[in-house]
Order: C-alpha cells, then sequence, then structure tokens
C-alpha cells in the first residue's frame, strides 16, 4: 500500500516569528506566552518543534481556541 492512499488532514505550520504574517492575533508576544506555559494550558498539543525552531500548528491552535472558550 502507498503512503500517499491514507487520507491526511493537512494543517500549515507557521513559525512563531511568521505568525502574524498570516492571523493578527495574537501577537507573537502572546504565542510566546502561551508556549512558556504550554504544559499549564494544555498549548503543548499545538506546538512542532523541529530542532531549535518552534512551529504552531494552526488548525491544532484554532482547535485548541476553541476548546478554551467550551471551558469558559
Amino acid at each position: 500500500m502507498d503512503t500517499n492512499d491514507s487520507p491526511k488532514q493537512q494543517t500549515r505550520l507557521i513559525p512563531v516569528t511568521k505568525w502574524n504574517e498570516h492571523h493578527q492575533w495574537p501577537p507573537v508576544g502572546g504565542i510566546r506566552h502561551l508556549i512558556f506555559f504550554a504544559k499549564k494550558n494544555g498549548f503543548e498539543k499545538v506546538i512542532r518543534r523541529c530542532g531549535r525552531r518552534v512551529l504552531i500548528d494552526e488548525a491544532a491552535f484554532f482547535q485548541w481556541m476553541e476548546e478554551q472558550n467550551a471551558k469558559g
């Protein structure tokens, strides 16, 4: 079976420093705050690390945000 046969949900991985090129909110400083407290706030499921580079899984970010709103 070819690995391309399995359906995958595509998501965009955005470097933290480029986040505001794609979205106005939250600012990069706000993203960094969320990353710093990721283990406490559940944001770790949004973060993807590649060496020293930190990427934000865009789809996971919006899902995480909806979960936070539901806790409300």
